[in-house]
C-alpha cells in the first residue's frame, strides 16, 4: 500500500501511476541498465515526483523482481544473467504453450481478426527491418508482443494473460538488453504461427513456439555470457 501522504488526492495519485509507467518502461526498455543504482534526490528530477513516492514506486518495482532494494543506500536495476533469462523463459513458455491450445480452442472469428490484424502490421515490420530500415527496436517488440498476445487472447483466462504480460516484460527486458534479431527465421516462426491459429493446430503452434523460444534464448544468453 501507498502510504506517502502526497498521494491520497486523485491529482497527485496520477502524477504517482504516471512515474511508475515511466520508470517500469525504462527499466524494461533497458534504458536504465542492470546494476544501475537510482539515488531518490537525482529520481525525483528525472521523474517528476517526490522522494517519499519514489521509494514506494521503487519499493513496488522490487516486489516485481525489476529492482533491489540496498537498505540505506535505496535501489539499484535488477542484474540480468543466463539463468535468469533461461527461468524466465521457461516460465513464458509454459503459460503461453497453455494459452495456444485452450485460445486456439476457443477462438471465434473475432479472435482470428485480432491474429490476422496484429500479424499483418508485425511482418511489415520484420520485411522493413530485414531491408535495413532502421526501424525502432521498441516498435518491432511491441509488434512482436501484440502477435503473441493476440494468439493467446481467447485462453478465456484473465490471470493467465496478466501473469503471461508480466512475465513477458522480464523476457522483452532481456530481448532489448541483448539487442537480437533473427532476422528470416523468427518471421518464418510468425508465419507458421499464423497459419497453425487459422488451422486451429495448438500442437503445431506449441512446437514453433519451443524453437522460436528457444532459438532466442540460445543467442540472448551468448551475449550475456560473452559480456
Amino acid at each position: 500500500m501507498l502510504t506517502d501522504n502526497s498521494l491520497d488526492s486523485p491529482d497527485s495519485a496520477t502524477v504517482g501511476e504516471v512515474a511508475y509507467r515511466r520508470i517500469r518502461s525504462d527499466i524494461v526498455l533497458g534504458r536504465l541498465t542492470p546494476g544501475c543504482r537510482l539515488p531518490l534526490e537525482r529520481m525525483k528530477e528525472t521523474y517528476g515526483a517526490s522522494v517519499g513516492t519514489l521509494r514506494e514506486l521503487f519499493s513496488r518495482l522490487a516486489t516485481e523482481g525489476l529492482l533491489v532494494a540496498e537498505g540505506a543506500r535505496g535501489f539499484q536495476v535488477s542484474a540480468v544473467s543466463s539463468a535468469n533469462l533461461r527461468e524466465v523463459a521457461s516460465m513464458r513458455l509454459l503459460l503461453e504453450s497453455h494459452g495456444l491450445k485452450e485460445s486456439f480452442q476457443r477462438g471465434d472469428l473475432e479472435w482470428e481478426g485480432r491474429v490476422v490484424a496484429a500479424y499483418h502490421k508485425l511482418a511489415t515490420m520484420e520485411k522493413r527491418m530485414a531491408a535495413g530500415d532502421p526501424s525502432p527496436s521498441e516498435t518491432w517488440r511491441q509488434y512482436d508482443w501484440a502477435f503473441h498476445v493476440a494468439l493467446i487472447s481467447a485462453c478465456g483466462s484473465a490471470l493467465l494473460l496478466q501473469t503471461y504480460a508480466s512475465i513477458c516484460d522480464k523476457y522483452l527486458r532481456y530481448q532489448m538488453i541483448a539487442a537480437i534479431f533473427r532476422g528470416q527465421e523468427a518471421a518464418d516462426e510468425h508465419r507458421l504461427l499464423l497459419e497453425s491459429a487459422l488451422a486451429r493446430d495448438w500442437q503445431r503452434a506449441q512446437q514453433t513456439l519451443s524453437t522460436h523460444v528457444e532459438d532466442c534464448v540460445t543467442q540472448m544468453a551468448s551475449v550475456l555470457d560473452a559480456a
